[in-house]
């Protein structure tokens, strides 16, 4: 008996690994499609030869897509880098105050913040664009708010919290409130104790908000089109922008994509395993 289930088990492993290999490969024609296309001169690069090799390499694909999508790259970490701390940090403030200082309407207070997990983009944009004019023009500013990159960030921001004030509420919800009680006792306050007690244990749920928001901000293209203008535009918009006029050329639009891609994949890479410990701690639990 001890050998037929080590056989079924030997059997149910390599079927296991197969299936996997297979979702694998499927996974990856689009990554080898991308690839293969970019670096095809433009009178390989059509559809019809989408899964030949090239007959001819070359990079000009790269270095054309490189050209176009450079300022576009630079605006995007501009948005997605400030934005996502500042959304973290005031997430991490919000959450810790609704699961550890309890205080009265505490509860409507949390709802509230989830409902505005539920309105959509094209719901706020009309009144969003006004805001932006009117605080530009408060300020005497002149497209700072509205199409300049501050805009977007606020407006990524504000709609940010509902999220990743749920992320951090929850997690934090895990640590034990003896943590908190002790360094009352010692003399902590509120901001003592989150600074010393709560955020060095909050790095997985930083994680999780981190890579939540860079990928949202990374990735906008909605709010990127009405809030900036073309010197404002972000990878996503510039992304779109490059189409030619006679015939499409995929050569450069598969380099441009694969370029657009590569920081939110570091991003994953770098932060991947602390972003499976802070779901696996409850960030993502209700």
């Amino acid at each position: 008996m001890t050998a037929v289930a080590g056989r079924r088990a030997a059997v149910f492993g390599w079927a296991r690994f197969g299936v996997l290999a297979l979702f694998v490969v499927i996974f990856l024609i689009p990554i080898y499609v991308l690839l293969v296309t970019s670096f095809k001169p433009l009178t390989e690069a059509d559809p019809g030869q989408a899964w030949n090799l090239p007959r001819v390499w070359t990079t000009e694909a790269w270095q054309v897509a490189w050209e176009k999508l450079a300022p576009g790259l630079w605006n995007s970490v501009l948005l997605a880098v400030p934005g996502s701390l500042l959304s973290c940090a005031l997430g991490s403030m919000n959450g810790y105050v609704l699961s550890k200082w309890r205080f009265p309407g505490a509860d409507v207070l949390f709802t509230l913040f989830l409902f505005g997990m539920f309105i959509p983009y094209q719901g706020v944009m009309i009144p969003l664009v006004q805001l932006l004019v009117s605080v530009d023009q408060l300020a005497g500013l002149q497209g700072v708010f509205y199409g300049g990159i501050p805009g977007l960030v606020l407006a990524h921001v504000v709609y940010g919290i509902p999220i990743c004030t749920l992320i951090f509420r929850n997690y934090y919800v895990t640590i034990p409130d003896e943590l908190i009680e002790a360094s009352r006792v010692d003399g902590a306050g509120m901001l003592r104790a989150y600074w010393s007690v709560v955020l060095p244990v909050s790095g997985p749920a930083i994680a999780v908000v981190i890579i939540w928001q860079f990928t949202s901000l990374w990735n906008d293209f909605l709010f990127a089109v009405f809030l900036t203008g073309p010197t404002s535009w972000p990878t996503t918009v510039m992304l779109n922008n490059i189409a030619g006029a006679q015939a499409t050329p995929y050569s450069q639009q598969m380099a441009a994509a694969i370029l657009a891609s590569v920081p939110t994949m570091l991003i994953y890479i770098l932060l991947g395993r602390f972003f499976m410990r802070g779901l696996m701690a409850g960030a993502l639990k209700g």
